[in-house]
């Protein structure tokens, strides 16, 4: 297993190797100011052996807020604690990608400030329950947005993008995946308009298509990736054509020269399209693989075999703040705690041991 820990270019810049720490939401941010903290600079410092890392969904807009205590980067104060963050990874050699999350219609009023509420393609209520903070609470009716609310949103993206790298970033990951709001454009359940931007699937990828170009077009291609999750049915998401949506999307995505193409394999089966969307993406393929559990040390033979470029560690690089040497030396590894991912202070968060 050689080729994982070599350099490579990613949109003209070198990564150290090939792994990367994939977006993990640990919800430690400030209540009120939804600014990252000290801990938060010493926690991806601690990973910054990474090839690159992936910050946890960040909201590019206050009413894109999904989770209790998630970070924004919509605020001078927001752009100045990231500051901190990016400046702690980059001491220590690492090279950081803001993943910006809108939430859309996962989300709750108890969330937002003021008269915020969820907004998504169609006022369609998700199933299932949230936490908001004190317990598990009813999803509640999103508000379908207007065309103007929805060039707003793009506009959101580009900004926080903008935001991200005067904050020090070395670029943003747009967030397309896992049933947030522009996975909820491209699913067929969560999208029920009859506009320009519902429908047949050259119009309910056209949101996806216009965020990245907005983003691309605010801090250059080469400094923009996104994430895609094809079938995933988290957060009540449903997908009737799958193959023909996301082989469409990056087809469309393609001639906008983006540095990556992140894809998220929702579940075992799906290796087929995984292969067709990198032979239709020239970037750079960054891959999380479907896996029982956590993805382990067996998935960096999918580097050495060439179906991805970089392979995006979760809960092991949690729990393994050093994962790189950990995976050149063959272990050992510690075992994440799950009951300290969301929230709390520093117990599971930057006191994993190294080696």
């Amino acid at each position: 297993m050689t080729i994982a820990f070599s350099p490579i270019d990613l949109a003209g810049t070198r990564l150290a190797n090939r792994i990367a720490m994939a977006p993990m939401t640990r919800s430690r941010a400030d209540r009120v100011r939804r600014t990252p903290g000290p801990a938060t600079a010493e926690y991806y410092a601690q990973r910054a052996s990474a090839g690159l890392i992936v910050t946890e969904g960040i909201q590019p807009v206050p009413e894109g807020q999904g989770y209790p205590d998630t970070p924004g980067l919509h605020s001078r104060e927001q752009i100045a604690a990231w500051r901190e963050v990016t400046d702690a990874v980059h001491e220590r050699g690492g090279k950081i990608y803001a993943q910006l999350m809108h939430a859309g219609r996962i989300s709750h009023p108890d969330l937002l400030d003021g008269d915020l509420h969820p907004l998504a393609p169609s006022a369609v209520t998700p199933a299932g329950q949230l936490f908001a903070g004190s317990g598990l609470i009813d999803f509640v009716a999103p508000r379908e947005l207007t065309r103007d609310q929805i060039h707003e949103a793009i506009a959101g993206f580009a900004a926080a993008a903008r935001n991200a790298v005067e904050a020090g970033f070395d670029g943003v990951e747009i967030h397309g995946a896992n049933g947030y709001l522009v996975h909820q454009f491209l699913a067929t359940g969560s999208n029920r308009r009859t506009d320009e931007w519902g429908g047949p699937v050259e119009n309910r990828i056209r949101f996806a298509v216009e965020v990245a170009r907005a983003v691309a077009d605010e801090i250059g291609p080469e400094r923009t990736g996104i994430r895609l999750s094809p079938a995933n049915p988290y957060n009540d998401i449903t997908e009737t054509d799958t193959e023909e949506t996301y082989t469409r999307l990056v087809d469309a995505l393609e001639p906008l020269g983006l540095a990556y193409l992140h894809v998220s394999e929702a579940q075992p089966g799906l290796r087929d399209l995984t292969l067709d969307l990198r032979k239709r993406f020239s970037g750079t393929f960054i891959l999380n693989p479907a896996t029982e559990g956590p993805t382990g040390p067996e998935s960096l033979a999918l580097i050495e075999d060439g179906t991805a470029d970089l392979v995006a560690f979760g809960a092991l690089f949690l729990a393994n703040p050093d994962l790189p040497a950990r995976l050149k030396a063959g272990g050992p590894y510690n075992n994440p705690d799950p009951a300290t991912f969301f929230g709390g202070d520093h117990r599971g968060y930057t006191d994993y041991p190294t080696l």
